[in-house]
């Protein structure tokens, strides 16, 4: 099954927008260090996307349908993945304001990730709704199958959860 990996990986271009815009925005040019910022921010993007994808089935197993389930997701999860960019953020902002001629070579790496990461949670609790949204409308997702947990187990499987 692709559809959840597409679904996460689509988050990493949109961080790209956000170094692009920050290393304009700071007068800066695209160097190594500054790609080194876009990979480690890169495992950031993933992780919040894989937060919410995680929440968007356990919603569409409890029989919500994907749109909706994507929608709750980004409010139940606002705060986790809010909260992470902010402390990212806040983290690397000395460096941003550091003047020395050491820090200068951090400074690129350091604006991929400060800005990146701004853009990237903007725009993630936006795209990850929308994507669903859009690979449901064209049929390319299928809804988890809903588990009836009304039902009694059977004595053997319940005498097997104990032990």
């Amino acid at each position: 099954n692709y559809r959840e990996p597409v679904i996460v990986l689509m988050n990493i271009p949109l961080a790209l927008i956000g170094v692009i815009w920050g290393h304009y925005f700071m007068g800066l040019d695209m160097t190594l260090p500054s790609m080194i910022g876009f990979v480690a921010l890169a495992g950031v993007v993933v992780n919040d996307s894989i937060l919410l994808v995680q929440f968007v089935k356990m919603r569409a197993g409890q029989g919500m349908n994907l749109h909706d389930a994507a929608a709750q997701a980004v409010r139940d999860r606002f705060r986790a993945v809010f909260l992470t960019s902010v402390t990212t953020i806040a983290g690397v902002m000395p460096l941003l304001a550091e003047t020395s001629l050491q820090a200068q070579v951090l400074i690129p790496l350091v604006t991929s990730i400060a800005f990146g990461m701004l853009a990237s949670t903007l725009l993630i609790l936006v795209v990850l709704p929308a994507g669903y949204s859009i690979l449901e409308d064209f049929g390319f997702t299928e809804l988890p199958e809903v588990e009836n947990r009304d039902t009694e187990m059977e004595p053997e499987v319940a005498a097997a959860a104990v032990r």
